[in-house]
């Protein structure tokens, strides 16, 4: 019994320290999701009102101005799985700073899923650099 014990703690342990193995820092966002995104290939043509641009550090949107801080990548079944530590600013208010979260879930190289949780994820295209 006592074995039995001490190998379940064991296992656990393992499990537990495997898990967080799995996530790793990096200190902006990586090549494959940088760019700029939109809606829809039509919204494209006017990014400025519904697109969104990634670049390592910065998360630009028509409502938002982040900074990246960081950007923890965890693996899930579907792929990497990105969410970014940020200090954002309205346009209009360039001075007032306020922490902010965003996940960002690769699809493949031409879609993503963006959203500040995974309940409200939103899919962007990726827009021609032409």
């Amino acid at each position: 019994m006592r074995t039995a014990t001490i190998q379940a703690i064991a296992t656990a342990m393992f499990v537990s320290s495997a898990a967080v193995a799995s996530d790793v820092r990096h200190s902006g966002f990586p090549e494959s999701v940088v760019g700029v995104w939109a809606p829809s290939p039509q919204a494209c043509q006017d990014a400025t009102k519904s697109a969104v641009t990634l670049s390592a550090k910065t998360y630009v949107s028509s409502e938002a101005n982040c900074a990246v801080d960081w950007v923890n990548e965890t693996a899930s079944a579907r792929g990497p799985d990105y969410s970014a530590h940020m200090q954002c600013s309205k346009p209009s208010e360039p001075t007032q700073k306020v922490v902010s979260n965003l996940i960002v879930r690769p699809k493949d190289n031409n879609q993503i899923s963006v959203g500040p949780d995974f309940e409200n994820l939103k899919i962007y295209q990726r827009c021609s650099t032409k």
